[in-house]
């Protein structure tokens, strides 16, 4: 079978949350555009969501859409048992959601900590066990994609609840694929660097990220588009041989101050 095939995703059904937007919408359309028919998540609410189905549904997939709030144990349950009686199975399953509060570690809100630690972490923790459990009870060989981020490795200052959270799921991902050896059930991550998503435009500036943009090792700031590909790669057959692994996808973000500055210096004596 040839590479192009692998990578197919034709015939399974992936449950992608926070699929309204950014990063979540980016991953659901790269894996409708490798076959794949899509059950997708988002918030109550979401006026996004209809949007980014219909698509999915103008390249000749199926979908389905959830609303669930999965900030909570209960959202999550709702989310994964709704998707199961929609779409009737689950194959492959992208978790994403995550809330960031970007402050000072003296003056970080007691109520602000939880709510990060309950989204960007236990969220994925509760959604990944039901869908595992899911595919353990129908014997399927599935995948299991969480979406962290390379601040789970890179301490960034007024950023330390997130970047925990982060880390957390990073360990999460390697000690959950263990578990899952004798399943045949795939589990890893992937860590984007600084993405062009809704949220960034809410925090930076058009004309921060065009400056700051090209200064980066790559040359610009990542896409969706950018993960989304990881990530159709990552649950598709061509990666059947890696589980436990936390992929950066950053354009090189995370080396971004090791770089010699222009003028000439002394050869390092190392």
């Amino acid at each position: 079978m040839s590479l192009l095939d692998l990578i197919r995703l034709d015939g399974n059904r992936a449950l992608v949350t926070g699929a309204g937007c950014g990063i979540g919408k980016g991953c659901a359309l790269e894996l409708a555009h490798a076959g794949a028919d899509l059950i997708l998540n988002d918030r109550p609410g979401s006026k996004e969501l209809a949007k980014t189905a219909a698509e999915i549904r103008a390249l000749g997939r199926n979908c389905w859409t959830v609303e669930a709030d999965v900030f909570s144990a209960a959202g999550c349950q709702s989310l994964v048992r709704q998707a199961i009686e929609l779409a009737g199975t689950i194959d492959i399953l992208v978790s994403n959601p995550a809330y960031g509060k970007r402050c000072g570690f003296l003056e970080f809100p007691t109520d602000e900590f939880d709510k990060v630690i309950d989204a960007t972490f236990k969220s994925g923790f509760r959604i990944s066990q039901a869908v595992a459990r899911h595919m353990v009870e129908c014997e399927i060989s599935g995948k299991i994609l969480f979406i962290s981020s390379v601040v789970g490795e890179m301490p960034f200052e007024r950023n330390g609840p997130y970047g925990s959270a982060k880390a957390a799921l990073n360990q999460l991902t390697r000690s959950i694929a263990v578990e899952l050896f004798p399943h045949r059930i795939n589990v890893n991550a992937i860590a984007p660097g600084w993405i062009d998503t809704p949220t960034e435009r809410k925090t930076f500036t058009k004309e921060v990220i065009e400056a700051r943009g090209p200064t980066l090792p790559w040359g610009r700031i990542g896409t969706p588009s950018d993960i989304g590909r990881a990530a159709a790669f990552l649950v598709s057959e061509a990666a059947d041989y890696i589980t436990g692994a936390v992929l950066p996808v950053d354009g090189g973000f995370r080396f971004k101050d090791m770089r010699a500055d222009d003028a000439p210096q002394e050869a390092d004596p190392l």
